[in-house]
């Protein structure tokens, strides 16, 4: 058998079994890999996101199976490189990286997702292996990060001096009014990009990145608020950060 001896504190703890390659610890790698996959799954699909509890548990099954037909491999055959391993990672990144939108106002979504399902699989490539105490580390570090930092992510973007916001505007000859504004509040408008998604709808749409340059706005002022004093105007149809 392969036994992996590595001091894993859980291995000790259950015994040698569940450090070598038996059915039984199969059995418990395969269990975890789905459970933990599970977990991470229903934290995304709790907040609507296109990857769900069905793609997270298959990703790190996978996963989790292709270390262990490696370790069959390389323990038994002779063979000198984790192959399965290596393709499981690859198509791993692939579907994550479907994962990833663009919409019509230029905002990236999915991302965070897509690097979830990444690090996802590491944690079933890491089951697979019989590495238990890292798959559970890996796993609380993904699921805090996941669940736990977008709030605080949230809040220094909403005081950040750049950002970018998706603009729809009357016509083209309001957009000198608009930009007046927009300096008169203390802000400098580093790039406008007109939207062509939006040219036969009768608007005048934009993608425009600013700074706040104004002191008062940097030491009072969250994005939000800036954004309502930018959207008062008449011509302003709508207007929303791009996050």
């Amino acid at each position: 058998m392969f036994f992996l001896d590595f001091g894993d504190p859980i291995v000790k703890l259950l015994g040698e079994w569940s450090g070598e390659l038996t059915l039984a610890s199969m059995l418990l790698r395969i269990a975890a890999s789905v459970m933990l996959g599970v977990l991470l799954g229903c934290e995304r699909a709790t907040k609507r996101h296109a990857a769900g509890l069905r793609t997270f548990m298959l990703v790190s099954l996978a996963a989790c199976c292709a270390m262990m037909i490696d370790i069959y491999l390389i323990s038994s055959l002779g063979v000198m490189f984790p192959i399965v391993s290596a393709a499981a990672l690859v198509g791993a990144a692939t579907i994550s990286s479907s994962s990833i939108l663009y919409s019509s106002k230029n905002q990236i979504k999915g991302l965070t997702t897509s690097a979830g399902l990444w690090a996802c699989a590491l944690i079933g490539l890491a089951a697979g292996a019989g590495l238990y105490s890292v798959t559970l580390i890996g796993f609380l570090a993904l699921i805090i990060s996941l669940s736990l930092f977008p709030s605080f992510e949230r809040f220094l973007k909403n005081r950040s001096d750049h950002f970018e916001i998706h603009l729809e505007l009357a016509s083209r000859q309001v957009l000198p009014d608009f930009t007046a504004t927009v300096r008169a509040l203390g802000l400098r408008i580093d790039d406008i990009e007109s939207n062509p998604a939006y040219h036969n709808s009768g608007l005048s749409v934009y993608t425009v990145s600013l700074t706040v340059v104004g002191g008062e706005l940097k030491k009072y002022k969250t994005h939000r608020e800036i954004i309502t004093a930018l959207g008062s105007p008449d011509y302003v149809r709508y207007i929303e950060e791009i996050s």
